[in-house]
């Protein structure tokens, strides 16, 4: 057929040029799907023959679902007159959007850097904290993750950094929502800890009650500045306009991603307290990013901060996460085996299965079943489960069906196993 010699064209022309290493994954796997047209919840092959309903929007890229008109219409206007700008010179569509953002985040945080991925974002956030504080310990948590860039990258796991070099001095880790654990590795020589809210690729952990206060009054004590990380909770994902909305904590510096582009046109923001931009002004050019805050992004960042700011929106976050979580459990009393629960905060959902080999196993069976859902990296008993916050109930009633088909399939495949 024209569209298997389509696919089977793209997937070599994949490993001849980009990565020889995922072609070679997913064709394993009996994953052989090409990314063609995308729209709202769904996205289609290069053929269009096939069918998948994102659960996954890339850790929240697409929050707003795939080219949403808004956001498509706000990109298109920018085109007419701007491109990506000058960062050596003062932007007005910067201002305008970092004023946005000073309004809209948590306590005084006034200030705005942009970029363009979010390892850049999380890597400023370090530089800044290490030159304000004059310290340059980094406390971090276990099996957490802010990107593959180089102050990101040595505050994550060792399985990333370990290929690439001996680790940067001055970063350690602890277990997250383990106040003692933090309270131990404090000290003088700490500059910031830096946590995600929600740590989505250690499992979608929900922090214990208390931990963020207890890490926010932690840092105050030993004069060390709390980056959070709300590159995956923020914009809406857990029903609140940002994650640390649920537990009352307000960082020294926030870092910003993902859904901030709309899915259409990149950018992140380091957000963080007035006094802090002393650090830039002996000499403002001391941190640069020639693409961040692209003028050409800014009006779509603007838009999708007004969306997800509506009451309304993330009421119907809520309210989905709730339909959700119900379905959920009506799940795991049908497929006790394999189900063991689920756990999250609004949209931003993990499902808990019985053993750590279930999640690449369901992450196949609901690519079957029609959806895309990833287990999490750094805990494979957990698929991550983030739609679109701006899906509906019946679509979300047709998720828990392909689910509860995906479900019998593990529970075939797992029967299958131990029979043999």
């Amino acid at each position: 057929m024209p569209g298997e010699r389509l696919r089977a064209e793209v997937f070599a022309l994949f490993a001849e040029h980009v990565s020889s290493g995922k072609v070679a994954f997913f064709e394993r796997a009996g994953m052989d799907f090409a990314l063609g047209r995308r729209e709202g919840a769904f996205l289609w092959d290069v053929e269009g023959e096939r069918r998948l309903i994102d659960c996954h929007c890339n850790g929240g890229v697409f929050n707003l679902g795939h080219r949403h008109p808004d956001c498509i219409a706000a990109l298109r206007t920018a085109l007419d007159e701007l491109d990506i700008g000058n960062h050596h010179l003062i932007s007005p569509q910067r201002a305008a959007l970092a004023e946005s953002l000073a309004e809209l985040t948590p306590g005084d945080l006034a200030y705005t850097v942009f970029g363009v991925g979010g390892g850049e974002a999380v890597d400023l956030a370090i530089k800044v904290a290490r030159a304000f504080t004059g310290r340059s310990g980094i406390v971090s948590a276990r099996g957490g993750y802010h990107g593959h860039t180089g102050l990101a990258l040595a505050a994550g796991d060792e399985k990333f950094r370990a290929p690439f070099g001996p680790a940067a001095p001055g970063f350690k880790q602890v277990e997250f929502g383990d106040a003692d654990a933090m309270a131990a590795a404090l000290g003088p020589h700490v500059a910031a800890v830096l946590l995600e809210t929600i740590p989505a690729t250690l499992g979608i952990v929900v922090p214990p009650d208390g931990y963020l206060e207890q890490v926010r009054w932690l840092c105050d004590a030993a004069g060390a500045l709390l980056i959070i990380d709300e590159v995956q909770t923020g914009l809406g994902r857990t029903g609140r306009l940002w994650g640390v909305d649920h537990y009352g904590v307000t960082p020294d510096l926030m870092v910003l991603g993902k859904g901030l582009s709309g899915g259409v046109f990149p950018l992140t923001a380091t957000v963080f307290r007035r006094e802090l931009d002393s650090v830039f002004h002996d000499d403002p050019f001391l941190h640069i990013s020639t693409f961040g805050g692209a003028e050409l992004g800014c009006p779509v960042a603007a838009r999708v901060l007004e969306l997800s700011s509506e009451p309304a929106f993330l009421a119907h976050v809520r309210s989905m996460g709730a339909r959700f979580s119900a379905g959920f459990g009506e799940l795991r009393d049908a497929h006790p085996g394999v189900l063991a629960g689920s756990r999250g905060v609004g949209l931003m959902l993990g499902l808990e299965l019985t053993d750590p080999a279930f999640g690449p196993l369901l992450s196949k069976t609901a690519f079957d079943s029609g959806l895309l859902a990833i287990y999490a990296y750094h805990d494979p008993s957990v698929v991550q489960f983030l739609p679109p916050l701006t899906i509906e109930p019946a679509l979300a009633d047709e998720i828990l069906d392909r689910l509860d088909t995906a479900l019998t399939a593990l529970e075939a495949i797992v029967g299958g196993r131990r029979g043999g």
